[in-house]
């Protein structure tokens, strides 16, 4: 019975902008928001790293003296090795996100573990985050003695061709505070809302006096 309202919970979370307080009960110990009194908000990147968008995001960044995380899939690190280390020469943090960006709810143990492994071959980082969001209580188990895991307090839904850039934009900004952990993809799927949206996004916060920092040292 835990295990399916676990499910349910998680399922939930899926579909929400911002995820209920109760998932934070049922999966102790991920990083869904950082406990911080600062004006300062994380923003993180998944899926990438991408050859022409990426740099796209880097140079938006820039403008606005904003570090980010970029939680990587290992098989597109190997493929463009020049954009990862593009990443980080600018100061930005990176994460695991798996090698071949696999759903830990439909992968056995032995299968997805090993597949994270094969990531951290080519990134070098001891946060993950899980493709989609899914993972088993045992994954995590197992995964939080080797990582931090980081969740989201705020998805922009970037890659949701059904809603509008001006959507992706109020999705963000309408549940970002202290410590936010907001979320966006730096993929195809995801480029025209996502550049619609992450200038804009900072522009906005900026103004209103935050500050965008990695999430490197921030979270124990």
């Amino acid at each position: 019975k835990i295990r399916l309202a676990l499910s349910r919970q998680l399922y939930f979370c899926s579909m929400q902008v911002r995820p209920p307080i109760i998932l934070r009960t049922l999966m102790p110990g991920l990083t869904w928001k950082v406990k911080t009194s600062e004006k300062v908000l994380f923003v993180t990147f998944d899926d990438g790293p991408h050859p022409e968008i990426t740099p796209q995001v880097l140079d938006i960044l820039d403008q606005y003296q904003a570090k980010a995380t970029f939680f990587c899939v290992g098989e597109n690190v190997e493929k463009y090795p020049e954009t990862y280390q593009e990443i980080l020469r600018r100061g930005h943090q990176t994460g695991n996100h798996s090698h071949n960006h696999l759903k830990g709810w439909l992968t056995d143990n032995k299968t997805y573990f090993s597949n994270i492994e094969k990531a951290s071959k080519w990134i070098e980082s001891k946060l993950f985050r899980p493709p989609y969001g899914k993972i088993t209580p045992r994954q995590s188990y197992y995964l939080k003695q080797q990582y931090q895991i980081v969740m989201w307090s705020a998805i922009s839904y970037d890659f949701d061709s059904n809603i509008t850039p001006e959507q992706c934009l109020k999705n963000v900004i309408n549940n970002s505070s202290s410590g936010t952990i907001a979320v966006f993809h730096d993929s195809v799927k995801s480029a025209k809302n996502m550049l619609y949206a992450l200038p804009k996004y900072l522009e906005t916060m900026s103004a209103i006096g935050y500050a965008f920092k990695s999430l490197d040292n921030r979270i124990k």
